[in-house]
């Protein structure tokens, strides 16, 4: 499955243990990453504003960038989420032809799916390869 991960989701996983973090060191594995330049500086920033932490600092980072796809963001022709500046993670998931987008941010959960791509909290993405929800 091709899988979009927003800022929020990889930011939690860093920061706290629990859900996230489960999912970025283990869940993932077995799924092909994709993200952007655009979502990979918006990470670097809120880590370097929020926590006073370099990138370089952190190897999961690093790992992230290096096992992830990079993909040039596709311009959508109108703003889509509540809040279009999600619209970035949304322009990646697409040019990604991605399977999901897994957020923790409510203005895309909302969306429920977009061309065709499912919008998944972190617990709904981790019921759904549990094959208890989702399908």
């Amino acid at each position: 499955m091709k899988l979009v991960l927003d800022t929020n989701v990889l930011v939690a996983a860093l920061v706290a243990d629990g859900l996230c973090r489960d999912l970025v060191r283990r869940r993932v594995r077995d799924h092909e990453l994709c993200t952007s330049e655009p979502l990979l500086k918006e990470l670097t920033a809120t880590l370097r504003r929020k926590f006073g932490v370099k990138t370089d600092e952190i190897p999961l980072l690093e790992e992230y960038r290096r096992r992830a796809s990079i993909v040039e963001p596709e311009k959508l022709p109108a703003p889509v989420s509540r809040n279009p500046d999600d619209d970035m993670v949304l322009a990646t998931a697409i040019a990604a032809k991605a399977d999901v987008l897994i957020t923790g941010d409510d203005d895309l959960l909302c969306l429920k799916s977009h061309r065709g791509i499912r919008i998944l909290s972190p617990r709904q993405f981790l019921e759904l390869l549990d094959g208890r929800k989702g399908r």
